[in-house]
């Protein structure tokens, strides 16, 4: 199954790459597979250093502020040894993970790793249906240059509808920020 997450890989200079992920996982999370494009900096982190971190998070600021680059601030991250990268302070499991095998013969590559270490910092919170829609907002920011701008003003459209029934302050701000990016990003097509 795509487990949606949170990946942390180390830049060349030692600083902390933050990206959404959805790696396909199994039941135990032992192994996961990723698959970036080519032109992605965890792609370029996976192939040159080999190791990262799965985070299971329930903070949907996060993964919206992650799904753009653009965080203010940015979230609070511990040094992870094993690795030589780095952890979200505040997530609910994170799992260490070096490459087993990276297949990077078409745009988007397949990453296969196996888990080294993973560890439990708090409960799992739980997701509402607005948490959702921002997730599946977030995925559409990623995508405004590839999908038509039409295309994702109406489904951002629909899950509006659930996120101004459902949300807390946390999913409505989350909403709000990907929407003024979508806005952003489209406009300038």
């Amino acid at each position: 199954m795509i487990l949606e997450g949170i990946v942390t890989t180390a830049n060349e200079d030692g600083s902390a790459n933050v990206s959404p992920m959805g790696p396909l996982v199994d039941r135990e999370i032992t192994r996961l597979v990723l698959r970036p494009y080519k032109t992605s900096r965890t792609y370029r982190n996976l192939k040159r250093h080999g190791k990262g971190i799965l985070h299971v998070v329930d903070d949907v600021e996060l993964l919206a502020h992650a799904a753009v680059g653009q965080f203010d601030p940015p979230p609070r991250l511990l040094p992870h040894k094993a690795s030589g990268g780095f952890r979200l302070a505040d997530c609910c499991r994170w799992f260490a993970f070096e490459v087993v095998t990276l297949f990077d013969q078409t745009d988007r590559t397949t990453i296969e790793c196996k888990v080294t270490d993973y560890g439990r910092v708090r409960d799992f919170f739980g997701f509402n249906r607005a948490k959702h829609a921002v997730v599946e907002a977030a995925i559409l920011a990623t995508r405004t240059h590839i999908l038509p701008a039409e295309q994702i003003n109406e489904e951002l459209a629909r899950l509006a509808t659930i996120v101004d029934k459902t949300a807390g302050e946390q999913e409505r701000r989350a909403f709000d920020f990907l929407r003024q990016h979508v806005e952003e990003m489209t406009n300038d097509k």
